[in-house]
C-alpha cells in the first residue's frame, strides 16, 4: 500500500548504508552504492520533477503519492514512454506502442491519461506508423501536468516532508525557527533540516 511504501522509504533513508532492501514481492534487489538516499539527494528532488523521477527512490516516493491520490496513471505512462524510447528493434516498436497505446490513450483505456482532444488526435495519428518519439507530445503533456499539480502536491506531502526532515532531525514547531531574517516553516515548499 501506498503507507507501507512511505515507511518502507523512510527506513530506507535511515539504513542509507545498506545496499540491499526487500521489495514488497520479497525478492532482494541490489541498489548501487551512487543510489543510497541521502539527505542531499532527497533536498534534490525540490529542485525540479526531473531530478525527482530521474532517481530511483524519488520515483518511488513520487509513486507511492500519486498511488494514494489515485492518479499513478500518470507517471505509469511517463515510465512506459521513456522504456518505449530505448526500443532497439524495430519490429518491436508496433506491438509496444499498441500496448501504451491501449493502456493510456485509447478511449476504452484502462489507465486513461488527461490530454486534450489535439494531442490524443496526433498521438493516435501517430500510430498509424510508430516511431521512438510517437509519445512525445503526450509525454511532454503529462509531464507538464503532473509538473504544475501533483509534483507541487508531492513536495507538501508526508511523503516527501517525512524524508527531507525525518522525525529524528528533532523538527517540532519550536524548532523550525532558525535565527535569520526569515522563518523557515516545516510544511512549507522551502525545504530545511529544521535541527
Amino acid at each position: 500500500s501506498a503507507k507501507d511504501m512511505k515507511h518502507r522509504l523512510g527506513f530506507l533513508l535511515q539504513k542509507s548504508d545498506s545496499c540491499d532492501y526487500s521489495s514488497s514481492q520479497g525478492k532482494k534487489e541490489k541498489i548501487p552504492s551512487s543510489q543510497r538516499l541521502n539527505q542531499e539527494e532527497v533536498r534534490k528532488w525540490a529542485d525540479s520533477l526531473e531530478n525527482l523521477i530521474h532517481h530511483d527512490r524519488g520515483l518511488a516516493a513520487f509513486r507511492a503519492f500519486l498511488k494514494s491520490e489515485y492518479s499513478e496513471e500518470n507517471i505509469e505512462f511517463w515510465v512506459s514512454c521513456e522504456e518505449y524510447k530505448k526500443t532497439k528493434s524495430p519490429s518491436k516498436l508496433s506491438p509496444k506502442a499498441r500496448k501504451i497505446y491501449d493502456e493510456f490513450i485509447s478511449v476504452q483505456a484502462t489507465k486513461e491519461v488527461n490530454l486534450d482532444s489535439c494531442t490524443r488526435e496526433k498521438t493516435s495519428h501517430n500510430m498509424l506508423e510508430p516511431t521512438l518519439s510517437c509519445f512525445d507530445e503526450a509525454q511532454r503533456k503529462i509531464f507538464t501536468l503532473m509538473e504544475k499539480d501533483s509534483y507541487r502536491r508531492f513536495l507538501k506531502s508526508p511523503y516527501y516532508l517525512d524524508l527531507v526532515s525525518p522525525p529524528s532531525a528533532g523538527c517540532g514547531p519550536e524548532n523550525c525557527k532558525r535565527n535569520h531574517t526569515h522563518s523557515l516553516d516545516c510544511n512549507s515548499n522551502i525545504i530545511s533540516q529544521c535541527a
